[in-house]
């Protein structure tokens, strides 16, 4: 019984200073991309909610107009889900590759085509270190 509430009292004792910092805690966990992403603590979601602007959203880099992004100056390629599906289902891993990602051989933004025949498995590694040069050769 004392052992409980030892144990009780000390958890309280870790708990207690995340909660009042706003702090909580985030267990490890897997991303879909195979990558492991290990427990930290982050700041607590706040409890009430800015209203969102109606106002179109300007651009720093390119002083237009348009959809928030993420501040990549490169707009991803509209890929067909279903050509994707296709190639994974006739490479033997129709529920994805752990480690591994679907990628075009020729880039899309290259002249590629959406297709299985220009699909390929390839690590996360891999595919990172293809991503930060293809573009330049298009």
């Amino acid at each position: 019984m004392w052992r409980v509430i030892r144990l009780l009292a000390l958890l309280g004792l870790v708990a207690a200073p995340l909660a009042a910092q706003g702090k909580t805690h985030v267990h490890g966990y897997t991303r879909k991309d195979g990558t492991y992403v290990h427990p930290y603590d982050r700041k607590a979601p706040s409890t009430h909610s800015a209203p969102k602007s109606t106002a179109p959203h300007t651009s720093p880099r390119s002083h237009t107009e348009g959809p928030r992004s993420s501040g990549s100056t490169h707009s991803k390629e509209q890929r067909s889900q279903k050509a994707k599906d296709e190639f994974m289902r006739q490479s033997g891993h129709p529920h994805g590759w752990k480690g591994h990602v679907v990628d075009h051989i020729v880039p899309l933004a290259c002249g590629g085509s959406d297709s299985p025949s220009n699909m390929q498995w390839q690590t996360t590694e891999e595919a990172k270190a293809k991503d930060k040069v293809e573009r330049k050769g298009c």
